[in-house]
């Protein structure tokens, strides 16, 4: 992924620095880069100073930073220097892709190793809700040619339907977020059905719904600790569920992608039976194993429900680790939901994916056959 960037990481830059950050001129903008994300990073910093504002380039070297990690010095790049610390203080807006590149090599890595690379973390998050900082998460640094192979898709392919996200206006993805956000207010009944035998129904924990449209959300309290940086592409409803109301069975239609275990897995062909508001069973046909391995080490809570999910981004279609931005799919979680306001304290969750269902709140359509009403 080296050379100049193309006509589409420009054109997917401007919109981000001007729609979703809203760079004004004068600012101070970081840009954060590894060595596979910088022809979409040059693109960022060149956008930033189209707009009349100042941009820093940070970049880390893969090689280098493997280097470090082969002379076991991981808490050294856990620790960042007073610089970047100086930095993160002074800057307006920040943007951050993900890395390394060599995805199959950070899988190896023992996990207490990876663990100590971002012991920086707390702190830095820390720091910018203190500052206000705006931020954006490129996803596209997720794309590398292990996890296309592991995939089976081609990396310019994925690569090119993050970037059409990207051109999305936010303005329509948040404008389709309150309109299921006023169908979704108070504690309702939500009822999800599909021709492929799923028909379940759980209840809203009647707490506010979050839009995750890709504006940053820094010193907003209706958002948790790190939404001062948004994810990009953009574009997820979210709304926590009631623990204790659950029935059913959701069957999925697509493979889901979960990063809140290492390594990252893909669940695919899930079923969810609930009964009495417990998850009574579950079964996958690709990732079965693992997802039994992480339930069974869940703290209480992991067999309730947690949030429901919906995409609004009308670019996304079969991109992974984005397939919860697709407009109209869903994903129902069970486990903890503390994140998205509700009171489930579970460290489990889990979801099943699924395109094309009909949801009904309190005997109301708002979504059919996949499209938001």
């Amino acid at each position: 992924m080296s050379g100049s960037p193309s006509s589409l990481e420009r054109a997917a830059a401007r919109t981000l620095v001007k729609n979703y950050l809203h760079v004004q001129p004068g600012e101070n903008v970081i840009v954060e880069s590894w060595t596979h994300t910088l022809p979409m990073a040059s693109a960022m910093v060149d956008e930033v100073r189209r707009v009349g504002a100042g941009a820093s380039l940070t970049y880390e070297n893969d090689d280098a930073w493997w280097r470090t990690v082969e002379r076991k010095q991981t808490k050294l790049l856990g620790r960042l220097t007073d610089p970047d610390w100086a930095a993160l203080k002074a800057a307006d807006a920040y943007v951050m892709f993900w890395g390394p590149g060599d995805s199959a090599r950070v899988e190896e890595t023992p996990v207490k190793n990876m663990d100590e690379t971002a012991n920086w973390f707390d702190r830095w998050y820390r720091v910018a809700q203190s500052t206000g900082l705006r931020g954006l998460r490129m996803d596209m640094g997720f794309v590398t040619d292990t996890r296309a192979r592991q995939w089976g898709v081609r990396t310019k392919t994925w690569t090119n339907r993050l970037l059409e996200g990207c051109l999305v206006d936010p303005k329509e993805l948040a404008a389709n977020g309150k309109r299921l956000s006023r169908s979704f207010s108070g504690t309702k009944k939500v009822r999800i059905t599909h021709p492929n035998g799923t028909d379940v129904e759980v209840a809203l924990a009647g707490v506010p719904a979050r839009i995750f449209e890709g504006y940053p959300h820094p010193r907003d309290k209706a958002y948790g600790p790190y939404d001062m940086m948004a994810n990009v592409p953009a574009g997820k409803f979210l709304v926590a569920l009631d623990a204790k109301t659950a029935e059913g069975r959701i069957v999925s239609t697509h493979p889901s992608y979960d990063l809140t275990w290492y390594p990252w897995q893909r669940y695919s062909g899930g079923t969810f039976e609930f009964s009495e508001g417990k998850l009574a069973s579950f079964s996958f046909e690709h990732g079965e194993a693992e997802f039994a391995k992480h339930y069974a080490q869940g703290t209480p809570g992991k067999e309730r429900t947690g949030q429901l999910e919906i995409g609004l981004n009308p670019k996304i279609k079969d991109v992974p680790y984005a397939d919860d931005k697709e407009r109209g799919r869903i994903r129902l979680r069970v486990g903890g939901n503390e994140y998205s306001g509700g009171s489930n304290p579970s460290d489990f969750t889990g979801c099943i994916s699924l395109a094309g269902s009909e949801i009904i709140v309190d005997g109301t359509s708002v979504i059919r056959a996949g499209k938001i009403l």
